[in-house]
């Protein structure tokens, strides 16, 4: 008997096995990725010879994630989990080399090229989460789930520190200084592509279906015909109410929190600059606001994802749609506290924090509960409309929320969006207190 075929026989070691992979190749991919948050609105204006295009790389890196979470999720469903993660890391990595060459030809067509290439890593990075519970017992879902959403946090921190030794590689290399970072980009996408390709066997995904349908897990893989689009991904979250009550769940927290997120360190500038009616604090000069908004920032990335573990391990032993409203609650206290104190950096600050926590919280908890309360023929293809429509309401909230700061002001924009946080709140307080908790 082959290694491989004698641990597929234990489906818990392969389990462990995957978590740890999946978590090791979102580490390697975040650090991969770090260039483009960090430098790649400097990249988009000296290419483009315009401010107005600064904010065009997040965007289309976000709206690339959301068109190609179907189509990865349909290449999972008919492949398997390895192939459909490794697809989308190897098209970040042509994304990163083509930022690499927009920079040598100076070329900003080139530079918008390579992020929506980017955003196909970022589509699989999202769907890794799902990959690690398709072998998880039902009491560890959301300790599996988070665990590897956690792991986004070492390469999203590392990832910016590393501008400026990837400077030094690029001059090395004989590349302008602002294409060397990408150059770790390259190293740390090939590297997750090589770990999971190499790795990632048996493929957790086929392997559950085998283990559902009865069949031996050394039997073929044979795969079920590809049936995903977003037409049967709908009808599938429609016949559960389980299933919708999680999808709303996730897309409106994200929506949420893009459009708060987006928006505030605009609201800073302003508020610390003193350069808007009405705001206090003008005293303090552009880099002291500069300080500000890159340490909330930074708190609240680090409130989305370092405390995963706790709200997995609540999700499993609290329950799915307790720890969802939890997230939502967080969610409303994080709008009150920003909108109502936006006229105080630290009580913004905390509102981003509390912002962040609460998308964690929402994220992990509604994603494993979408996992578990589909069928297993439904299941890959309804966690790609979940991503689709996650992407879809991100890209929803950042245009929007430039358009409700600019009418309503700050405090206006939080309490808006305070509407869906609330809703899905009371919508998961009332299905707990009906007795409608997921399967243990």
């Amino acid at each position: 008997m082959t290694t491989t075929s004698t641990t597929a026989l234990d489906p818990q070691r392969v389990q462990r096995r995957t978590v740890f992979l999946l978590g090791s190749a979102q580490l390697l991919s975040g650090i991969g990725n770090g260039a483009t948050l960090s430098i790649g609105s400097l990249l988009a204006v000296d290419l483009s010879g315009s401010e107005a295009w600064a904010g065009s790389i997040t965007t289309v890196l976000t709206l690339a994630a959301a068109v190609a979470a179907l189509p990865l999720a349909r290449l999972a469903e008919a492949r398997g989990r390895r192939v459909g993660l490794v697809t989308g890391l190897l098209a970040a990595m042509l994304g990163a080399l083509l930022i690499i060459a927009s920079v040598t030809a100076q070329s900003f067509l080139l530079l918008l090229l390579g992020a929506a290439f980017l955003g196909l890593g970022t589509a699989a990075n999202l769907q890794a989460r799902f990959a690690a519970v398709d072998l998880a017992e039902p009491e560890h879902r959301g300790r599996s789930l988070s665990t590897v959403v956690w792991a986004i946090t070492i390469g999203a921190v590392a990832g910016p520190n590393l501008i400026q030794p990837g400077a030094a590689v690029g001059a090395a290399l004989g590349l302008p200084l602002i294409a060397g970072p990408f150059v770790f980009s390259v190293a740390g996408l090939l590297l997750a592509a090589a770990l999971l390709y190499i790795g990632l066997r048996p493929d957790p995904l086929l392997l559950a279906r085998r283990l559902a349908a009865g069949l031996s897990a050394a039997g073929n893989d044979s795969n079920p015909p590809v049936r995903g689009t977003i037409r049967s991904g709908l009808r599938a979250v429609r016949s559960s109410p389980r299933a919708q009550l999680a999808l709303a769940a996730v897309v409106a927290a994200h929506g949420v929190m893009v459009a708060i997120m987006s928006m505030t360190p605009l609201h800073l500038q302003q508020l610390v600059g003193g350069s808007h009616s009405g705001h206090h604090g003008g005293t303090t000069d552009s880099t002291d606001a500069l300080v500000i908004i890159g340490v909330t920032i930074s708190l609240h990335i680090a409130g989305m994802f370092a405390l995963s573990p706790l709200w997995g391990w609540l999700t499993d032993k609290a329950g799915r749609l307790q720890t969802i409203a939890l997230g939502h609650g967080l969610l409303l206290v994080a709008v009150f506290v920003a909108g109502f104190g936006q006229h105080e950096t630290a009580l913004v600050t905390a509102g981003l924090i509390l912002l962040g926590l609460g998308w964690s919280a929402a994220t992990i908890a509604g994603s494993t509960l979408l996992a578990e309360s589909v069928a297993q023929d439904d299941r890959v293809t309804v966690q790609g409309v979940s991503d689709t429509l996650m992407g879809a309401a991100g890209a929803v909230g950042g245009a929007t929320s430039g358009l409700l700061l600019a009418w309503i002001g700050y405090q206006g924009l939080n309490l808006a969006s305070s509407a869906l946080a609330a809703a899905v709140l009371v919508l998961a307080v009332t299905a707990a207190a009906r007795g409608r908790r997921p399967r243990k």
